[in-house]
């Protein structure tokens, strides 16, 4: 009976771990935070043009659909300038810190 419970246990952690790294493949959510901070708060700050966004404001599941599709509104000039790795390091932070994720978080 211990060993099976074991076993659940260990196939829950190789599932946890899998569907985190499949989301975003190779993000750095550190590089993401202060790339987040430094082209995106501006605008998505309480009282901006943007409104306020922190990565709380969307699910993991939102957040991957808004970085697949690519598109930004109003936005988009600064989206395009940044390169294919900068907008996956933001994806992997604001995956990271979802309102759904085990750690969810404000830009602060």
């Amino acid at each position: 009976m211990k060993s099976t419970a074991k076993v659940i246990v260990c196939l829950m952690i190789v599932v946890f771990a899998a569907t985190s790294a499949l989301a975003i493949e190779g993000g750095n959510p550190k590089k993401g935070k202060y790339l987040y901070k430094k082209n995106c708060k501006a605008c998505h700050s309480a009282g901006q043009p943007g409104g306020e966004l922190t990565p709380m404001s969307k699910t993991m599941k939102q957040w991957d659909r808004l970085f697949e599709r690519g598109r930004h509104k109003g936005g988009q000039e600064a989206w395009d300038k940044m390169q294919d790795q900068e907008l996956k390091d933001i994806n992997q932070f604001l995956y990271d810190h979802a309102a759904d994720s085990p750690s969810p978080q404000t830009c602060g």
